[in-house]
């Protein structure tokens, strides 16, 4: 839900969009402005797309790490969509970084591995939901940019799962560099440990300009 608020004392642009932790949400970036993505309580999972208005492109994963040559984004990176335009660049990022590019979004079929009952929230569903109310058609599910996602790499290739560090108030920010849809889901992810052991999923806050 999109609502307006005074200027945070931050500086933050003025527009704010609430994603309840669990559920997923969409903004509207037109090229050359900026899209703040908050992790207001500290330590929750966002896992983030871009949709191009102008084409249907998506920003991917796998384009973007051979463009930037990282696994992580970094500041001064510019991520790009699947036909390799550029999309996003990531101007600043106040969490420290080690955000995941290599995990799918949790489905139906991951909780079910993990034991869950049917029908628990997952990302895959958050981000169709999320870009049919901005008005899109979706698509299959990109691979997303797991903002806040602690994914060490091991000296023999393996990975792991580890809660986030994000502190509360947290921020990456991005410039849209072409017209595009930015999509989150509030990861609700409560049965392995990726946004910490002692809350249910937390809220991420969106701010444009």
């Amino acid at each position: 839900m999109s609502q307006p608020s005074s200027p945070p004392a931050s500086g933050r642009p003025a527009r704010r969009t609430t994603v309840q932790g669990g559920t997923g949400g969409a903004v509207r970036v037109a090229a050359g402005h900026r899209a703040h993505v908050v992790n207001t309580l500290g330590q929750q999972v966002a896992d983030t797309w871009a949709v191009g208005l102008h084409g249907g492109t998506a920003l991917s994963m796998s384009h973007s790490r051979l463009a930037t040559g990282h696994v992580s984004p970094r500041v001064g990176d510019v991520l790009v969509d699947d036909l390799r335009q550029p999309m996003l660049a990531v101007v600043a990022d106040t969490s420290g970084g080690g955000h995941d590019t290599l995990i799918a979004a949790c489905d139906p079929q991951r909780y079910r591995a993990l034991g869950a009952d049917d029908g628990h929230a997952n990302c895959s569903d958050n981000y169709r939901a999320a870009v049919s109310a901005a008005g899109l058609e979706p698509r299959s599910t990109p691979d997303p940019l797991n903002l806040f996602m602690a994914v060490p790499i091991a000296a023999d290739g393996s990975l792991a799962l580890e809660p986030s560090s994000a502190p509360a108030g947290s921020e990456v920010v991005f410039e849209a560099l072409q017209d595009l849809v930015l999509v989150v889901s509030a990861c609700p992810q409560d049965m392995v440990p990726i946004s910490g052991t002692t809350s249910a999923p937390r809220q991420i806050d969106l701010y444009t300009d």
